[in-house]
C-alpha cells in the first residue's frame, strides 16, 4: 500500500496506479454515500475507466438511503444524478425496517454493506471500491492500538479486504483527503455533509479532532499510515512462520476438534504460540471471535505456566490438556445450527466449520447435529475407536435422506452423492 501519491490525481500515470488492482474486473461498484470523499472515488474512477476505451470495467455506483436523517433521501438523489452526468450507472438501496437503540453505526455499517452485496450479486459485480484514506487509516491504527490490538488490528485497514461478505478494495489509503476535496470541488460538486461525523459520541470522532495535537508532535496521517504498512509487513512474516508451526504440531480430525502437542507449542515464542492457538480456536469455535487477541494471550499464559487446570471455555471451545497434549472441540450449548435442508446440486456452510456438498439431484437431505450418538454407534459408521472428545461428538454435522439413512458424519461421507471438508482457511 502505497502512503503517497503525487498530484494531479487525475493525471492518466496516477489514475493506473490508483484504480490497476481492479483493471481485469468485467464490472466494479462504487460506494458513493454523497460525501467529498466518496464523491471523489466516484469522479476519480470515472475518468480512470474512460482513459481505458473499450477495455475499461464498468462502473456501478450504490448510494445507500440509511433512513436516519431527513436529507438522506436527497443525498442518494444527488449522487444518482451526479452518476448520471458522468455516465455512470448508479442504483439508490434504502435500509427498511427498525433501528437499533444502540451501535447504530455498526449496525447502519452491516446494513450498508448487506445491501450493496445483495445488489452486486445481482449485477454481477464482485468487487467493492471505497474512498476510504489516509485519515481514515491513521484513525483505525489509533482506535485499534488503543484497544490493544495486536499486529493484525495495528497494520490497519488492508488495501483489498471482504467486509461484511462483500469483497472490497480501498484505492485511497495512501491519499490525503486533502486531494480527494480538492478534485471535488474543481469539479464543481458540493458534497454533502452528515452530522454524525461531528458526533463526539461516536469514538472515530474523537480520534479525528485528536489528531490535530498529535500531527503537532509529529505523529500525522502519513506517519500513522507508513507505521501500519511495516506492521502489516511484520505481521505477515508472523503470518508464515505461524503457519509453518500449525502445519507441524496441529491435528485436526473428521470431527472438527484438534490436538496441539503441548512441548512444542509452548516451546514457540508467545507471539506465536498465540497465533497457533487463535487459528485453532478460529477453526474449532467457528469463527467467532476472529479478534479476541485478549483472551487467547490469557490462554497461552495459563498453559506456559501449568495454571489451565480443568477444561475452560473460550470462543465456542472446550479446551482441556490431555496426555502432552492440548485439546480443543467445538462447545456444546453454543448456537448450532439447526436442521438445514440440502437441495440437490447445492453447497452448504455448516457453522462455518465444514463445507457439505450434495453433489446429486435427489431431493429431502438435510443436514444436523449428530448430538447425542453413542460411540459404539459411530464406530459401527467409521470402522475404527473413536477417541475425539465428547465435545466434538456431539457438535459435529451429519447428513440423513428423506428416510433417516445417515450419508455422512463429521467429515467422513458414507455416500458418494455427499462431500464432507473441513474449512481450515
Amino acid at each position: 500500500m502505497p502512503t503517497r501519491v503525487i498530484p494531479p490525481l487525475d493525471d492518466p500515470a496516477t489514475l493506473q496506479a490508483l484504480f490497476g488492482a481492479v483493471a481485469g474486473e468485467q464490472a466494479i461498484g462504487l460506494a458513493v454515500s454523497g460525501g467529498a470523499d466518496s464523491l471523489a472515488l466516484l469522479l476519480l474512477a470515472q475518468r480512470w475507466a474512460a482513459s481505458l476505451g473499450a477495455a475499461a470495467p464498468r462502473l456501478q455506483v450504490y448510494s445507500v438511503n440509511h433512513g436516519l436523517r431527513p436529507e438522506a433521501g436527497a443525498e442518494v438523489a444527488m449522487v444518482l444524478g451526479v452518476a448520471e452526468q458522468l455516465g455512470v450507472r448508479a442504483r439508490g438501496l434504502v435500509w427498511t425496517g427498525d433501528k437499533p437503540r444502540t451501535a447504530l453505526q455498526e449496525a447502519a455499517r452491516a446494513a450498508r454493506y448487506r445491501l450493496m452485496g445483495q445488489a452486486m450479486a445481482a449485477d454481477g459485480v464482485e468487487v467493492l471500491l471505497t474512498a476510504h484514506h489516509r485519515l481514515d487509516q491513521a484513525e483505525t491504527v489509533l482506535m485499534r492500538l488503543a484497544h490493544r490490538s495486536g499486529l493484525e488490528g495495528l497494520r490497519g485497514m488492508a488495501d483489498m479486504a471482504v467486509v461484511e461478505g462483500v469483497r472490497v478494495h480501498r484505492p485511497f489509503l495512501g491519499l490525503d483527503p486533502k486531494a480527494l476535496h480538492q478534485v471535488v470541488g474543481e469539479a464543481g460538486l458540493v458534497p454533502a455533509q452528515d452530522p454524525s461525523n461531528q458526533d463526539e459520541h461516536y469514538e472515530r470522532v474523537r480520534w479525528r479532532k485528536a489528531m490535530p495535537q498529535f500531527e503537532a508532535l509529529g505523529l500525522d496521517s502519513e506517519t500513522l499510515a507508513l507505521f501500519a504498512e511495516r506492521m502489516g509487513e511484520a505481521d505477515r512474516a508472523l503470518a508464515q512462520m505461524a503457519d509453518g508451526a500449525f502445519q507441524t504440531m496441529v491435528r485436526l480430525d473428521g470431527f472438527g476438534s484438534a490436538r496441539i502437542e503441548r512441548e512444542p507449542l509452548l516451546a514457540l515464542s508467545p507471539a506465536l504460540a498465540v497465533r497457533v492457538l487463535g487459528r485453532v480456536l478460529n477453526i474449532v469455535g467457528g469463527r467467532q471471535k476472529p479478534r479476541a487477541l485478549g483472551q487467547v494471550e490469557r490462554l497461552q499464559q495459563a498453559l506456559a505456566s501449568g495454571t489451565q487446570g480443568k477444561a475452560t471455555t473460550l470462543l465456542g471451545c472446550v479446551v482441556r490438556e490431555k496426555d502432552g497434549a492440548v485439546a480443543v472441540a467445538r462447545e456444546p450449548g453454543r448456537v448450532l445450527p439447526p436442521d438445514l435442508a440440502l437441495p440437490p446440486g447445492t453447497e452448504l456452510v455448516w457453522d462455518e466449520r465444514f463445507l457439505i456438498t450434495n453433489g446429486s439431484d435427489e431431493p429431502g437431505l438435510t443436514a444436523g447435529v449428530s448430538d447425542y450418538l453413542p460411540r459404539h454407534r459411530l464406530e459401527e459408521f467409521l470402522g475404527f475407536k473413536v477417541t475425539a472428545p465428547a465435545e466434538a461428538i456431539r457438535t459435529a454435522p451429519i447428513v440423513r435422506d428423506a428416510q433417516g439413512g445417515v450419508l455422512s458424519l463429521g467429515g467422513w461421507s458414507f455416500d458418494e452423492r455427499i462431500r464432507v471438508q473441513l474449512l481450515v482457511d
